[in-house]
């Protein structure tokens, strides 16, 4: 059975990722990108769908035993864990260099008292543990081949064969080091260079040493924030400057419930907050990635804008159930793909012109199509902007007219306005400010309640909708005006849980919703982290500042989010790590501290 979700440990090379969990058993990787079959996809079933676990030997009937200690070693995302044995101490690091070649994942044993007793257990399964390969030596090297893929295990200590799985059991003492990597490559291709491990080890070190080092982020906060940076960093995919919301799919934000999505895809929205957080602490070179990404993906077709992408601009994402996993703790189904991908809505020209427009203003070089591309959209939005869409969340119910949506729209004009007016740009500069005038007015007519003082989830609706907090962060109203601080304290009334967690908007239970879906789900971090900075906007630090710091304390001992948090369950749920939960986490940071709202 996988482990808890906060129990999993993030390594990963920026093209694809792994989860570790505290027993040392990697229960989830897909090889070679991000959005590949899955070698080892035990998380989302049992032992047979592939895992591999390394860790101090067992008896059969026993659970391996947890590591009594696991860190990042300094600020990088290099896995250090260790286990406490009564022969002795065992330390495995665990990371995944950089790509220069084959993609590998390497494991280093290192006795540090005693002799330990221990084991290595790889069973690979491709195809999201449908398909068994076929293992076989090849002269000293151990490889595993199914259809196009192979990968190659390499390893000093002797290994055998078992229930088509491989084994290694050996001993350490102190100053003991063996190395464990597997390596993925073409099976048609020849077979990848032998690995260099502690080479590898000490390159990836440097890697990371010196990427944090362009951090301009030195607040009290820096601990979290760096840790975000780098999982952020993680999750981008480094050929074509993509990034992924999340490196899993199918982690349910409701456990044995039915709200299973793969995440593992270029969100425009995602992408775009995370390099707003980037070019905010420092990182203008991912910023730059990601606009050449942003350009490719859109190529001459604004007008059929996706709310999301292939990692390298694909268009068709096209949604599957694998009905051979059972799911995470029996959550069904397994979905691969996603359906969404060619929903309308329509906050996301808001959110890519946002990013366009910060990284302009923070001396990203000037690129005339990003200029261009930015005009097309908002001729776009012109005819569009007053269509019902199917909003931020994705909803799989109706077609409303979501405020969100609509406040997006402004933004987008609004940028757009001012790189007109910067004179970066040429366009209908009257037009366009009459239809951004058009646009709040809309919004302040028909999404506003005047008797309960709050915005509303959508034009008509009495439901709230925690989005509404961007109104005073995107600059559509002053945090003053009273509508602002109305919406604020409703959605603290209504959407706040018993611990004061934010949820997105009412669920339904056992029957559909807004969203068109059974069940319910746990608290939204991101919007979470919105309510703090609110607070913070309006006045209230102190509230502002505890309610950071208790969402902090969610993070797990490595410093990692899923996509929520259960209240009930009191535990992480959703995909993980999640863009989306890290990115607000870092911006309420710079808020808070911007303010002097941080204790000690």
């Amino acid at each position: 059975m996988a482990g808890r979700i906060e129990d999993y440990a993030l390594i990963g090379d920026m093209q694809t990722a792994a989860l570790v969990c505290r027993d040392g058993t990697v229960d989830w990787l897909c090889l070679p990108r991000f959005d590949s079959h899955a070698i080892f996809a035990g998380l989302l079933g049992t032992e047979e769908h592939g895992f591999w676990r390394l860790g101090p030997a067992h008896a059969a009937d026993s659970p391996p035993p947890t590591a009594a200690r696991r860190t990042y070693r300094g600020d990088s995302l290099i896995l250090e864990s260790e286990w406490d044995t009564p022969r002795g101490t065992v330390r495995v690091t665990d990371f995944m260099p950089p790509r220069d070649g084959a993609p590998q994942l390497i494991r280093i044993v290192e006795g540090v008292t005693g002799r330990v007793p221990m084991r290595s257990v790889l069973r690979m399964r491709f195809s999201y543990g449908r398909v068994v390969p076929w293992v076989h030596k090849h002269d000293s090297r151990t490889v595993a081949v199914a259809g196009p893929d192979s990968v190659w295990f390499d390893t000093e200590a002797e290994t055998y064969g078992k229930a088509l799985t491989t084994y290694a059991d050996f001993t350490v003492a102190p100053g003991d080091r063996i190395a464990f990597t597997i390596s993925w490559e073409p099976s048609h291709k020849q077979p990848p260079a032998l690995p260099e491990p502690e080479q590898s080890l000490q390159a990836t070190e440097d890697f990371w040493r010196e990427w944090v080092e362009h951090c301009t982020y030195h607040g009290p906060y820096r601990e979290a924030v760096v840790r975000s940076l780098i999982t952020l960093k993680a999750l981008t995919y480094a050929p074509t400057g993509g990034i992924v919301a999340a490196p899993t799919t199918s982690l349910p934000e409701d456990i044995g419930g039915v709200r299973n999505w793969d995440y593992r895809y270029t969100w425009l929205r995602d992408a775009a907050i995370t390099l707003s957080s980037l070019l905010r602490t420092g990182y203008r070179e991912e910023a730059r990635a990601w606009r050449e990404w942003l350009l490719r993906a859109v190529a001459g077709d604004p007008e059929n804008l996706q709310i999301m992408y292939g990692i390298a601009g694909e268009r068709e994402l096209g949604e599957a159930e694998l009905d051979w996993l059972p799911g995470y703790e029996n959550s069904a189904p397994v979905r691969v793909g996603n359906g969404a991908a060619h929903q309308l809505q329509l906050d996301v020209y808001g959110e890519v012109t946002e990013a366009l427009h910060l990284a302009h203003m923070t001396g990203l070089a000037r690129n005339d199509y990003a200029s261009l591309l930015q005009l097309k959209l908002i001729r776009y939005l012109e005819d569009h902007w007053d269509e019902p869409d199917e909003g931020i969340w994705e909803v799989r119910g109706p077609r409303r007219h979501f405020v969100h949506s609509k406040v997006m729209a402004w933004v987008a004009v609004d940028r757009t306005i001012k790189l007109i007016e910067s004179g970066d740009a040429d366009g209908p500069l009257e037009r366009w400010k009459e239809l951004r005038d058009d646009i709040h007015r809309d919004v302040c007519e028909r999404g506003y309640d005047k008797e309960r003082n709050t915005f509303t989830q959508s034009y008509g609706s009495q439901e709230l909708d925690a989005s509404l907090l961007l109104i005073p962060q995107m600059g559509f109203l002053p945090p003053d005006d009273k509508r602002v601080i109305g919406t604020i304290e409703a959605i603290q009334r209504e959407l706040s849980t018993s611990d004061g967690f934010i949820l997105r908007y009412p669920t339904s239970g056992g029957d559909e919703g807004v969203d068109g879906l059974p069940g319910d789900e746990g608290a939204f971090l991101a919007c979470s982290f919105w309510m703090a900075d609110d607070l913070a906007m309006i006045g209230r630090v102190d509230e502002a500042r505890k309610l950071f710091e208790k969402l902090l304390a969610l993070r797990n001992d490595l410093g990692l989010l899923a996509e929520e948090w259960d209240p009930r369950l009191k535990r992480q749920v959703g995909n993980f790590p999640q863009a989306f939960s890290h990115v607000p986490l870092i911006d309420t940071a710079l808020r808070l501290t911007a303010s002097g709202a941080y204790g000690g």
